[in-house]
């Protein structure tokens, strides 16, 4: 509402009183609304790196220079080195998975052959420094020794609908799995249950 001046001095002051009432009802709702720009901002930006990561890692393993039996901690540490400001140690998780094609009595399909996470205690980081460890989408392990998966048995590689049937025989990718479990300035401040899963891509290469 605009004051007239020509109104008498009693009315103009209940006019602006009305118009402090008016802005203290909305002012919640224009702050609840600036969070979630500021928390959907946030979200893409966490989204983009974790993307942009899950595509190098997936880049550099598939190169095959530093083999994963020994160096999957070193190509991981070397990703998450570019995450800020992200806080990928307390938040973040990687896993890399190589998946094998198999071409049995004409029926394709893909087995997993190894898998390894980020879990390196050498530096105290990943896992072994915030215990944060989603399951994998692509094979949940059941048995882990450091950072890599030891349930898998040589002679009966489990399956995965990874690529499944899409791969010729002896042909293998490599799957890298990044999460980070974001989080929201609502759900600390205003009680507001955090919105859908951790934040999560997949590269295959």
């Amino acid at each position: 509402m605009i004051p007239c001046p020509h109104l008498p001095a009693t009315l103009r002051a209940r006019q602006r009183g009305v118009a402090a009432v008016e802005f203290a009802l909305i002012l919640p709702m224009l702050l609840m609304l600036l969070f979630c720009m500021i928390d959907a901002a946030r979200a893409l930006q966490a989204k983009i790196i974790m993307v942009n990561i899950g595509r190098e890692g997936a880049n550099l393993v598939a190169r095959g220079n530093m083999p994963l039996e020994t160096d999957s901690q070193d190509i991981i540490y070397a990703l998450m080195a570019s995450a800020p400001p992200l806080d990928v140690n307390k938040r973040g998780m990687v896993y890399i998975t190589r998946v094998m094609g198999v071409v049995k009595s004409g029926v394709a399909s893909s087995v997993v052959l190894d898998q390894y996470r980020w879990d390196d205690k050498a530096r105290g980081l990943g896992y072994n420094f915030s215990q944060y460890a989603p399951a994998s989408k692509v094979y949940t392990c059941n048995a882990w020794s450091t950072a890599a998966c030891t349930g898998i048995s040589s002679t009966s590689r489990p399956g995965t609908t990874i690529m499944n049937g899409q791969l010729d025989d002896g042909e293998v990718v490599y799957v890298v799995e990044t999460f980070y479990n974001f989080d929201m300035l609502l759900t600390g401040q205003f009680n507001v249950p955090t919105f859908g899963p951790d934040l999560y891509s997949m590269t295959i290469f």
